[in-house]
């Protein structure tokens, strides 16, 4: 018997852990997954996941929710094949061999994460198992090509994207893992009950929980696949338009593999009418390279959860304002784009890709606040948040990261909202107080007279700072930072 030790593999198939476990629990069944020395006959794989106290003080209600209908659809998975997601709570490091023990289990397998809390609770994990002489195997599974795999040619990771991005597309990808038959799985039953929200110490989300799970994750795959991919290049940065995939938590809590996922946009692409659409699909499959960027640059660099990427010589200025602070998460800045985008949030536990860019750059360029108050909010607040994915969009959009945007490039939030939204009609939907007001006085709100903004909508507030002078602030505060005289 093997044991597989879920955790951001809330799935069966596409699962190469899980493919690895399958192997060495019964070496008969090929040579495509078995990646597990020292295999014996056993009694099949035994899957596991383990509510680590940890990890869950990480946590934010948004995510805890989405990954408890995620193990629902899993356990239930399972149960349909005659066997169980086993269910414990405690230290990893305990927990992990204590059910090798009780079970017999030959080895233990897990998929790799890639944070340094992660890092360091398996290489805890892997001693625990070493002296418990439990053969153990942790397998890359949430990226096609692993950290250290793409490099320079002086072996260095990248911290340019656009050299990474064409070697990852040029490298192969592997075709997905099947999963495991019932005859694969151990014959095992658990009545431990998956815990509620509040038995976790999380709050219900105030936001919409999109449905979890691998038919979930599928049916939205699917349905990218056959219409919107082939409009992403074009209309991916209009978030009216919600031409995505949505699909960020999937890959976040890995209710769908990344394998199926290319597999899918490659056979979209062959299917493609015309040029156009044809790069369209790699446009997309740019957007899963940068996931992969982001995830190397965390590998080598845990200390950017915390820490700016870039040195500067000074350290940067940030403004210490609670009360601009408090109007950016209300979504009450007086600049209707990034209202808009912070109220999805609290809405949706989402906001669109280049909501985000619009919103983490005001808070940086135009309140000048420290790009580490908004990270923490979009990690309390986003379902699909990923510290590699999420601490790379925020030091990109504060020039503090790798392959930043430069300082002097600053978003100009009524420009952004007239380009990417100039009906107005992701305002709208999100900014109740702006429905009944014309598009171009909702971008021109800026330049309205008090008089004006309280005629034409009288609950929605005024600018809380003028871009321009915020725009010179900014660029100064930079400069300050460089040392430059």
């Amino acid at each position: 018997m093997y044991v597989h030790w879920h955790r951001r593999d809330l799935r069966a198939g596409d699962n190469r852990g899980l493919a690895a476990a399958v192997a060495a629990a019964s070496p008969d069944t090929g040579d495509r997954a078995s990646e597990t020395d020292d295999a014996d006959d056993g009694d099949g794989v035994l899957p596991l996941f383990v509510f680590d106290r940890d990890v869950l003080d990480h946590g934010a209600p948004p995510r805890v929710a989405f990954m408890l209908d995620a193990l629902e659809s899993l356990r239930e998975w399972y149960r349909e094949r005659g066997s169980d997601l086993l269910v414990r709570h405690g230290d990893p490091r305990e927990v992990v061999p204590a059910v090798a023990e009780e079970f017999g289990a030959d080895g233990v397998t897990w998929c790799k994460d890639y944070s340094g809390l992660a890092r360091e609770r398996d290489a805890a994990v892997r001693q625990a198992l070493d002296d418990a002489g439990v053969a153990r195997e942790a397998l890359h599974d949430a990226v096609h090509h692993e950290p250290g795999a793409i490099t320079t040619n002086d072996g260095d990771f990248y911290s340019v994207f656009t050299y990474f991005s064409k070697k990852w597309h040029d490298r192969p990808k592997a075709d997905p893992y099947d999963p495991p038959a019932a005859a694969d799985l151990a014959a095992v039953s658990d009545d431990e009950p998956l815990p509620t929200l509040a038995d976790l110490g999380f709050e219900e989300p105030a936001a919409e929980i999109p449905a979890a799970g691998t038919d979930a994750a599928r049916e939205r795959l699917d349905d990218f696949c056959a219409d919107d991919i082939y409009r992403y290049d074009e209309r991916r940065d209009y978030p009216a338009d919600d031409c995505t995939s949505r699909l960020s938590a999937d890959l976040k809590w890995g209710t769908i593999g990344v394998r199926e996922v290319y597999a899918a946009t490659d056979r979209a692409h062959a299917d493609a009418p015309d040029e156009d659409a044809r790069a369209s699909v790699h446009e997309f499959q740019d957007q899963l390279a940068w996931r992969e960027f982001y995830t190397q640059v965390l590998f080598y660099n845990p200390e950017v959860v915390t820490a700016n990427f870039k040195d500067y010589e000074h350290d940067i200025e940030w403004t210490h304002d609670p009360e601009a602070l408090q109007a950016w998460k209300d979504g009450e800045t007086g600049y209707p784009i990034v209202d808009a985008g912070m109220r999805q949030l609290r809405a949706e536990a989402y906001m669109h890709n280049r909501v985000r860019m619009i919103v983490a750059a005001f808070l940086t360029k135009d309140l000048l606040v420290d790009w580490r108050e908004g990270y923490d909010w979009f990690r309390e607040r986003l379902v699909d948040h990923d510290t590699a994915n999420d601490n790379g969009g925020w030091q990109w959009a504060a020039s503090t990261g790798t392959d930043a945007q430069p300082y002097f490039r600053i978003f100009n939030p009524m420009k952004q909202g007239q380009r990417y939204d100039p009906d107005a009609e992701y305002i709208k939907a999100y900014v109740p107080e702006l429905r009944d007001v014309d598009p171009a006085l909702i971008h021109d709100w800026h330049t309205l007279s008090p008089t004006q903004r309280q005629r034409t909508a009288p609950e929605y507030p005024a600018p809380i700072v003028d871009h321009s002078e915020r725009r010179e602030a900014a660029i100064e505060m930079f400069e300050r930072a460089r040392g430059d005289d």
